[in-house]
């Protein structure tokens, strides 16, 4: 199955959810930054949260953020997606790998770290963006997206995000699910969606057996009758050009162009997300400095 997220609600108004199936998108951004295991694993998880969240988002060019920074040795890990759902992000140290836990699975909380902080940005196309920080609750993602949820929108979350990676480093199953309470919600309601969560198990095994996020879904909510609200196809998608890094180059200024000019007799730049290279020439960079002269 291609990379889903699907979104629902159940029949009572008590509870929205949505869940994702992202094993192609994770692939693709280990291909890209040639991450080592415990890099893709956390770098997935955060893509696979930012995609949650992201279509969530109302408006067309709206986007949010995650920026993981930790104590661990994998510095930042940055997510970003699109109001569909596309994400595109990358992790500081994509050669991180560390030694399995005690229970056999890829330690994401140690190589992030378990302190540091969550920032989520949301660009609603709005004058300023939201931002909101919170502390990390120990770096394995998913339960830091939940924690950023109660302390920041205070909203009653359970986050699960998962990767499996296969013996060749590829990436075997990837994706997860984001419940969230919605007002009027009680006692009753939290006890049953607890009680279908710790039933269901750890998302990457359900993933792997089945990568259907609506069954994903009605597995983990299996009280509640739920109703889908949509279905929408999701990718790692990046949106730089060569006229975003020209746009990025003039707003440094010709003063700052002319020193590279002079040091570098010309540059090349290096989208952080997909790793395209932007060769300019030194007559390219004389251009846009008499681009800026003229002005």
């Amino acid at each position: 199955m291609s990379d889903r997220v699907v979104r629902a609600i159940s029949s009572d108004g008590l509870v929205q959810a949505a869940a994702i199936n992202s094993r192609a998108l994770v692939e693709r951004a280990r291909l890209i930054h040639k991450t080592l295991p415990t890099a893709t694993a956390a770098l997935g998880r955060a893509l696979s949260g930012a995609s949650l969240m992201g279509h969530a988002l109302k408006g067309e060019g709206a986007s949010v953020t995650l920026q993981f920074k930790g104590n661990g040795p994998l510095g930042t890990v940055l997510a970003v997606s699109d109001s569909e759902g596309n994400v595109r992000g990358y992790v500081a140290q994509p050669g991180t790998d560390l030694p399995l836990r005690p229970d056999g699975k890829l330690d994401v909380g140690a190589a992030v770290g378990h302190e540091g902080t969550l920032t989520v940005i949301k660009d609603l196309n709005m004058k300023e963006p939201y931002v909101g920080t919170v502390d990390l609750l120990g770096g394995e993602i998913a339960e830091d997206i939940a924690g950023y949820f109660a302390e920041s929108e205070q909203i009653p979350t359970v986050c699960a995000l998962g990767v499996l990676i296969d013996r060749d480093q590829s990436v075997r199953s990837a994706g997860g699910y984001l419940i969230q309470l919605l007002p009027g919600a009680g006692e009753d309601t939290i006890a049953k969606v607890e009680g279908g969560v710790m039933a269901a198990g750890a998302v990457s095994s359900l993933l792997e057996k089945d990568d259907d996020p609506e069954r994903l879904l009605r597995t983990v909510l299996s009280d509640f009758e739920l109703k889908i609200l949509d279905s929408t196809a999701v990718a790692y998608r990046c949106y730089c050009s060569r006229d975003r890094v020209e746009r990025a180059l003039i707003s440094l200024g010709a003063e700052e162009l002319e020193s590279i000019l002079r040091e570098q007799g010309g540059c090349h730049m290096t989208c952080q997300f997909c790793d395209a290279v932007y060769e300019f020439s030194a007559s390219e960079l004389r251009g846009l400095i008499d681009g800026l002269a003229a002005k």
